[in-house]
């Protein structure tokens, strides 16, 4: 195993100017207290959750929410790294277990089986519905049960010690990172309902998955240390294709920022080709796709302003882009 990781410049492929949100401090401060009420984690996950900075990633990720959604938004980033933690320890049939407490109390409110995660997600499906359009909340739900089928086969491969294909890789991970469930709170948070036909459009859905795997991929990137020295590779695209052009980690690495280049090369040639639906939903849709590029620029800028990937060095990885890999189980 090799001594270190140099990382691509990934910022430099990405000509987005970020921003955060004015909302901040207020609402984050109300969306951990609230969280930590549960007591949902206790000993190294609870210092891993405090230290997480998941509301500061929802900060840079909605710069343009107002209060309320910018709240809603830190519940849910909040809501999702418990269902993520919790399941990561287990074996397919419990993580499946698991997610669906939370399926089932989306679906429907009055599902109740006492658990802490239930009343977790029935608060925040209280705070989402109230303002949600009608497509973007079915759109919604739909994408939760992609995304607790996801996470199920994840723990299945995880527990089968089993790497898959790239294609299948790419499948899973556009639904097991709950990326695309993301999006769906920019509309909420927008205060937009963009109709079917745009979704059916291809100009449109390259800008969407461009976007979608820009933020996996670098995702991987950036957590394959932490999750390598816990024993949890698989999941990640750097394993993926090390073992699927039987290339070392700098090499699949450096393969990351290759891609990444041409995700946003897709992108932007999209957005050229994109079709008008008429004056209102176009300005909707052109606020959609810089709520999409948003998530783009604010992930990465976010990685590197957190301890989650790169400890207490992250402006140091910035700088150098030099990632020393950890013992296992460090």
């Amino acid at each position: 195993m090799p001594s270190k990781i140099v990382l691509p410049d990934l910022l430099s492929i990405c000509p987005i100017k970020g921003s955060t949100n004015p909302h901040y401090e207020a609402a984050a401060a109300e969306s951990r207290a609230w969280v930590n009420g549960f007591n949902m984690f206790h000993g190294e996950k609870l210092k891993f959750f405090l230290t997480g900075s998941n509301e500061l990633l929802v900060s840079h990720t909605y710069p343009y929410a107002e209060y309320e959604q910018f709240r809603t938004a830190c519940d849910f980033v909040n809501l999702l790294f418990v269902v993520d933690e919790v399941s990561d320890d287990q074996n397919g049939k419990d993580a499946r277990r698991t997610g669906m407490v939370y399926l089932n109390v989306m679906m429907d409110p009055a599902w109740d089986d006492g658990s802490k995660l239930a009343q977790m997600t029935r608060e925040f499906r209280a705070r989402f519905m109230r303002t949600a359009g009608v497509n973007c909340r079915r759109r919604f739900l739909e994408l939760c049960e992609g995304y607790i089928e996801a996470i199920s086969k994840e723990a299945e491969y995880r527990e089968r010690d089993e790497v898959l294909d790239m294609e299948r890789y790419e499948v899973l991970r556009r639904e097991n990172s709950a990326v695309r469930l993301c999006f769906m709170l920019a509309m909420y948070a927008l205060d937009i309902d963009i109709p079917d036909e745009v979704f059916e459009d291809s100009a449109f859905m390259t800008i969407y998955f461009a976007a979608c795997d820009l933020i996996c991929w670098s995702n991987d990137l950036y957590s394959y240390n932490v999750e390598q020295s816990k024993g949890h590779r698989g999941n990640n695209i750097l394993t993926v294709l090390m073992e699927a052009k039987g290339i070392p980690l700098q090499r699949a690495a450096n393969t990351v920022g290759e891609h990444s280049a041409k995700l946003m090369k897709d992108l932007n040639d999209a957005k050229k080709r994109l079709p008008s639906w008429g004056a209102r939903v176009d300005a909707d849709v052109a606020r959609y796709i810089r709520a999409l590029e948003d998530w783009i620029i604010g992930n990465l800028e976010w990685s590197f302003k957190t301890i989650r990937y790169f400890g207490p060095t992250h402006d140091e990885v910035k700088k150098t882009r030099v990632v020393p890999l950890r013992s296992r189980h460090s």
